[in-house]
């Protein structure tokens, strides 16, 4: 069997829902914080020189770019049926239209997203992603990033619950020359010009290109334009230094040691903004008016707005209740709590995953089932079924909250 026959017996078996498979992806100079259901022996399976299994990405057509050695699938999730997988990069390639509908194929050519939850011990470097202009540079794309911290994986803060964000107002460029100009000195201080934010379970940010910041010590769930781009501004973090290689990783060669270019790349006004708060941080916004979803035994809210990039929703069904829930595009799925039934498909939370185990946990829903409506039903009679839905660019159902 082909893989694109393989493809539409699953999109038939589940009637355009298909399972994805656990996507595992390791970050060589970070430490994994151990909460993303992966059991503890396998954190380091693909070897301590590959570094700890710290993110899990969802429904991802992107492929990991962590230097040589790399598995060629690394990053790129499996649809999952009959004991038998096919890659979703191929699939969308192949029968786009199937999946996300012929109007987003034509508008963005694909899957132009990657999700993922990150888990580490303590912070991420102070860093920041390229914004297309700079990335095209390197023939990749430029990557603005949301943050939302969902309360059934951060039963414990890990180390450092506080991400800087951006710089102090009143830091010039200057300031920073003289960070990057100390790299090989030990730590060159970049955080002093910054400021750290105590990160709150529940809530999230959104965090454009060119916008330094260092990710606490939270899982993060993490939608973001489909690219692996970033330049480390931290020359060491919690005593472990940092190459400059990771500066330069998506810096054309010729501007490698190029300081006023490698400035260039961050978008100064936005880091400055003396109301970087009002500007960035988000709290949750219901869907409907609470009182009419909990009638119908369900939550629904924005939990990742305010970009064309991407969106994404928090569903909540209530303990033995069924809800029909209809959305304007395709998603995928990540289930954080219970167990139950998206449509015809079984979803269960999972206690503890080893590495190349499947799970019930993760599915994508086509742009077709999701605008006819996915029945989604919870099983339990005590806990309540709740899972992350997240949307690529354009969903006109998120439109409003673009400015």
């Amino acid at each position: 069997m082909s893989n694109t026959a393989l493809v539409k017996e699953a999109l038939a078996a589940g009637e355009g829902i298909v399972r994805l498979a656990p996507c595992w992806v390791p970050r060589s100079f970070l430490m994994p914080g151990g909460r993303l259901k992966l059991d503890p022996r396998d954190l380091y399976a693909l070897g301590a020189h590959r570094g700890g299994i710290d993110e899990r990405w969802f429904a991802s057509t992107t492929k990991a770019d962590n230097g040589p050695g790399t598995p060629a699938d690394e990053g790129l999730s499996y649809i999952a049926v009959n004991g038998k997988r096919a890659l979703l990069k191929e699939a969308i390639e192949t029968i786009g239209d199937e999946f996300l509908g012929a109007d987003v194929m034509r508008r963005y050519g694909g899957w132009n997203l990657l999700c993922k939850f990150f888990d580490n011990l303590g912070p991420i470097p102070h860093h920041m992603h390229q914004s297309d202009e700079f990335a095209k540079k390197v023939g990749r794309n430029g990557k603005p990033e949301a943050y939302y911290f969902p309360p059934q994986y951060n039963f414990k803060d890990n180390n450092f619950p506080y991400t800087f964000m951006g710089l102090e107002p009143g830091t010039t460029k200057d300031d920073i020359r003289r960070c990057l100009e100390r790299w090989n000195e030990g730590d060159n201080g970049i955080l002093y010009l910054s400021k750290a934010y105590r990160l709150k379970p529940g809530s999230g940010w959104q965090i454009d290109a060119g916008i330094l910041h260092a990710p606490g010590s939270l899982v993060t769930y993490e939608p973001q334009v489909n690219s692996d781009v970033f330049a480390m501004f931290q020359s060491m973090v919690e005593g472990r230094a940092v190459p400059w290689d990771l500066l330069v990783k998506d810096v054309p060669p010729e501007h490698h040691h190029d300081l006023d270019y490698i400035i260039r790349m961050l978008d100064w006004e936005a880091n400055v903004d003396p109301e970087f708060v009002e500007h960035r941080l988000f709290e949750p916004t219901p869907v409907k008016p609470e009182a009419e979803m909990n009638a119908g035994g369900y939550s629904e809210k924005w939990i990742v707005y305010s970009t064309s990039y991407y969106s994404a929703k928090e569903l909540t069904v209530l303990p033995g209740r069924s809800v029909k829930i209809r959305d304007a595009a395709a998603y995928g799925v990540i289930v954080v709590s219970g167990w139950g039934a998206i449509g015809k498909t079984d979803v269960e939370t999972p206690t503890l995953i080893r590495y190349g185990q499947m799970t019930k946990d993760e599915v994508f829903v086509t742009a077709a089932a999701a605008g006819e409506g996915v029945v989604v039903t919870n099983r339990s009679d005590k806990e309540d079924l709740v899972m992350l839905k997240h949307f690529g660019p354009g969903n006109p159902d998120a439109a409003r909250f673009v400015q």
